[in-house]
């Protein structure tokens, strides 16, 4: 008879970056939660690049942070080297990341997994999801030990019939040698899932002392450090930053990698996976990008613990010999001493159009997932999967309403809802340009946009909530007072305007209007704003933007109030949309497959037309009015 355990309210299988945020949310929000992993090194594990944020995805870290997320804290406190991205563009497109000391940042995290309230870690393969009914009832482990749940938390992130391959070589394992999950994917069919196999791999790290850095460029961190997480100030987490360091592929490179495309398992056949598009292995980018005579590299350090460098930009799957000279063909590495080869990992995952925006399975009533598992990429793709997944599952365990995140709101909403909407072929990952609402989504207004939903969840507390809405009340106030304060034409302003290059006044204005021309900004102001108040660094970032942008910041906000429209229009869970003429079959399909809540999330659905939104909204507005005949007689 196998060991049954007490009961526990969750049970999350994985403790990557979407297993650690999804165990923190339950058990912080009262939920009795344990927490599976192969093994306990692997907790929050940065198998891949050691770095967190990036383009977009710093984005992501700072919603996980506001929401009351652990990933933006942990950073702060493990950084060896902070960067904001794209200071050159709009702040839209502003980003922050960060290298990340990797052994640091997962002992860090496993600390306060360790020190949770309400959360058990334990080392076991989970190789079958216990169902009643279509109802999760438990989950068993390898040993045939069974744990009662009442909601299970799928992470497994890139282990599940995990398979490393460089060349010809094959190790049926899990990133960085650890222990692949062999089982579950059975289970997981037998409920009814549908299964996809997705690959992704990692470039080769390099002895520092066989790297003559006398031939690269130096990438210097940040001299004013930005915090990810609201809750820190720049002054509190500076501290002395490593470097990173720009190289570039060459011809040899090349033409090494031409000559052996035929010894590339990518190539060759021996990978079935789907890669992501937009993190192409060293091979595809010489393939694909013929024209190109170089490829940027950086080396990344790995943490302060340790000489491993990441070769970023030179992902691979190519023999061992064949590495050995790609690596070596680089400006700066012709000595280099491999001290991990390169990878590609195929693992199993999940058709993601099968769950809903709570990220719970449509049929199967409390199992949700989140991560790669769900066909994404990335730490923070995972981590802000695992958040929301976390909160939702609480949610359920208390009958309370679920926290969807709207695509308007947040990155996090417009990833999941392109999970789930869009046909995921490939590892999905986020971008700057899948944000409809950018302007509106700024990495640096994450608090505003959503502390009061973390709030509201339970994972923000009374005392951060409140100065979030301070901070609210002293940007509003300042704005005001901008737009009323009148500045004459008189000799200091238009000898400031002169020494900041900007065209002399021909009348009075205000200080607002100033604020609003491109070469001047609120600080510039300082010297003729009589009376201005000290006010906090971020609140005068946000006056700023908001001021400077306005225009297109109040035409997105027509934008979203369109959009919100189409999102609250309902669509019943029990539509037969068999039964509605003038749609046409493809339409029914996939209707009926993805079951959206609203007519906006259909409008979304590849293979429905606004042809077929028109038809929907004419039979929804009958069926409505139909429905409200009968509740009158």
């Amino acid at each position: 008879m196998p060991y049954v355990y007490e009961e526990y309210d969750v049970a999350v299988i994985g403790a990557g970056h979407a297993g650690c945020e999804a165990a923190l949310a339950t058990a912080r929000l009262s939920s009795k939660t344990i927490i599976f992993t192969v093994a306990m090194d692997s907790i929050a594990l940065m198998p891949c690049n050691p770095n967190i944020g990036g383009t977009s995805k710093g984005h992501l870290v700072r919603e996980i942070d506001a929401l009351g997320g652990e990933m933006g804290k942990n950073i702060d406190k493990t950084y060896i080297q902070s960067r904001m991205l794209n200071l050159s563009k709009g702040p839209a497109v502003h980003s922050l990341r960060a290298q990340a000391d990797k052994q640091e940042y997962s002992s860090s995290m496993r600390k306060i997994l360790e020190n949770t309230e309400n959360l058990t870690l334990k080392q076991a393969e989970i190789v079958e999801i216990l169902t009643k009914d279509n109802r999760i009832t438990g989950v068993k482990t390898y040993s045939g030990a069974i744990y009662p749940c009442k909601a299970v938390i799928v992470c497994t992130g890139t282990y599940l019939n995990a398979r490393c391959i460089y060349g010809e070589t094959v190790h049926m394992t899990g990133p960085n040698g650890l222990s692949s999950a062999l089982y579950l994917t059975e289970s997981l069919k037998n409920l009814g899932i549908e299964m996809f196999r997705f690959k992704t791999g990692t470039p080769a790290r390099i002895d520092k002392r066989s790297i003559d850095f006398s031939k690269m460029e130096e990438q210097k961190g940040d001299e004013k450090v930005v915090p990810f997480s609201f809750s820190n100030k720049p002054e509190d987490i500076v501290k002395e930053q490593a470097s990173c360091w720009l190289t570039y592929t060459t011809p040899e490179t090349h033409d090494i990698i031409r000559a052996n495309l035929d010894r590339s398992p990518l190539y060759s056949g021996n990978i079935k996976g789907t890669g992501a598009r937009y993190c192409p292995s060293i091979e595809d980018k010489v393939v694909k990008f013929q024209e190109k005579e170089r490829h940027q590299v950086f080396i990344e350090p790995e943490g302060d613990y340790t000489n491993e460098m990441y070769i970023s930009g030179m992902s691979s799957s190519l023999p061992e010999d064949v590495q050995v000279q790609m690596y070596r063909s680089v400006p700066g590495l012709e000595k280099a001493n491999i001290v991990r080869n390169a990878y590609a990992i195929e693992y199993d995952c999940i058709n993601p159009s099968q769950l809903k925006p709570t990220l719970e399975f449509r049929n199967i009533d409390g199992l949700f997932c989140a991560g790669q598992f769900n066909g994404s990429s990335g730490y923070e793709e995972a981590a802000a999967q695992g958040l929301i997944a976390g909160i939702n599952a609480a949610m359920k365990i208390k009958n309370k309403e679920p926290i969807i995140i709207d695509r308007s709101q947040a990155y996090i909403g417009v990833l999941i809802d392109d999970l789930i909407t869009k046909e995921t072929n490939e590892p999905y990952r986020m971008m700057t340009s899948r944000a409809e609402y950018r302007l509106l989504l700024r990495q640096d207004n994450a608090d505003l946009r959503l502390t009061k939903i973390g709030y509201q969840a339970g994972l923000v507390d009374e005392e951060h909530y409140q100065m979030v809405l301070n901070k609210e009340n002293a940007i509003e106030e300042e704005k005001k007072r901008l737009e009323n304060t009148t500045i004459g034409a008189n000799k200091d302003v238009q000898g400031l305007l002169e020494r900041l290059n900007s065209t002399p006044l021909t009348t009075a204005t205000t200080l607002a209007e100033l604020i609003r021309r491109p070469e001047l900004n609120y600080e510039m102001l300082e010297s003729i704003d009589q009376h201005r108040r000290s006010l906090p660094k971020d609140v005068i970032e946000q006056v700023n933007i908001n001021i400077k942008y306005e225009g297109y910041i109040v035409r997105q906000q027509r934008q979203v109030e369109q959009h919100k429209r189409m999102e609250n229009k309902k669509i019943p869970d029990t539509l037969d949309y068999n039964k509605i003429s003038g749609l046409r079959i493809e339409a029914k399909q996939k209707l009926d497959k993805y079951k959206p809540i609203s007519i906006g999330q259909a409008s979304r659905i590849s293979g429905v037309t606004p042809a077929d939104i028109s038809v929907l909204m004419v039979y929804l507005m009958q069926h409505n009015a139909k429905e409200a005949a009968k509740s009158k007689q």
